[in-house]
C-alpha cells in the first residue's frame, strides 16, 4: 500500500555540478526536493519506487544500485540508484532518474530499498493506473518517488516558445499535486500534456493509481518556472 509519496521536477540543471554557475537559481526546488524525501522518509516504507520519464531505452524496470552518468551534460559526474551489490548492470539510468538517484544521494537516503521505473511519454492513462496499482501492491508500506517536469512553454526563451495554454495547465497540476486530488491527475489531458511538452503526465498518472484506494494529504512545497519550465515539489502523506 501507499504510505507517502515526493513529487519533484527532473531538470538535470537541479544537480549544481551540471548548472555550475547558475546553481544557485535552483536552491529554492532542491531545499524542497529535500523536504519532500525527509517526508517520505518519515513514513517509514518498505520499498521507494522512483518513477520518471524516459525515452524508449530508459523505460521498464531499474534495479537498485543501477548506474547513472550526467556526463552526456558534459559533466564527470556519476551517480546510483542506491547501493549496489556488485552486480553488472545492462543498462543505465535516463536522466529523470540519474536526477532522482542524485537526490537520494543528497539526502543520504538510507529509510528503505530503492527500485526505478521509466515511463514513456505515450503510455496511456489506463495503463499508467495499472501500473500504479501494481507498485502499490508491492510491499505493505510503498513510497513512491515520483519526477516529471510540467509545462515547458511557460516563456518566450522556453523549450517550447510561449503556448498561453502552458500556465493555466500548471495551475491545475500544481492545485492537484498540492492537494493530493487524485480525481484531478486522472483526468489529466493527454493529448494537450503532450503539446505543451509536459514530461511529468504519465508519472503522475502513475502515481494517480498507487494512490486511489488510499486516504493521504499533499503539501505544496514549490513551485515556479524559472526556465519557462513548470517545476512543482510536494509530499504526500
Amino acid at each position: 500500500m501507499l504510505v507517502a509519496a515526493a513529487v519533484c521536477p527532473c531538470p538535470p540543471l537541479l544537480v549544481p555540478e551540471v548548472a555550475a554557475g547558475a546553481a544557485p537559481e535552483l536552491d529554492a526546488a532542491r531545499a524542497a526536493c529535500t523536504e519532500a524525501l525527509g517526508v517520505l522518509a518519515a513514513a517509514r516504507p518498505g520499498l521507494l519506487v522512483v518513477v520518471g520519464p524516459a525515452e524508449q531505452d530508459g523505460r521498464g524496470a531499474h534495479p537498485q544500485g543501477t548506474p547513472g552518468s550526467f556526463r552526456g551534460f558534459g559533466v564527470d559526474l556519476d551517480v546510483r540508484l542506491g547501493p549496489g551489490a556488485g552486480t553488472a548492470y545492462d543498462r543505465t539510468l535516463p536522466p529523470s532518474l540519474a536526477v532522482a538517484a542524485w537526490l537520494l544521494e543528497h539526502a543520504d537516503w538510507a529509510a528503505a530499498p530503492i527500485e526505478g521505473l521509466g515511463v514513456g511519454e505515450p503510455l496511456t492513462p489506463e495503463r499508467c493506473f495499472e501500473a500504479g496499482r501494481e507498485i502499490g501492491a508491492r510491499a505493505a508500506r510503498v513510497g513512491l518517488l515520483v519526477m516529471g517536469d510540467a509545462s515547458a512553454c511557460r516563456t518566450l526563451k522556453a523549450p517550447g516558445y510561449l503556448d498561453e495554454r502552458a500556465e493555466p495547465f500548471d495551475a491545475g497540476i500544481t492545485r492537484a499535486l498540492g492537494a493530493a486530488d487524485v480525481p484531478a491527475l486522472k483526468a489529466l489531458d493527454r493529448e494537450l500534456a503532450y503539446e505543451l511538452k509536459v514530461s511529468g503526465r504519465a508519472p503522475w498518472q502513475v502515481l494517480a493509481g498507487a494512490a486511489e484506494d488510499v486516504e493521504l494529504t499533499g503539501t505544496l512545497l514549490y513551485e515556479d518556472a524559472p526556465y519557462g519550465v513548470g517545476y512543482v515539489v510536494a509530499a504526500w502523506s
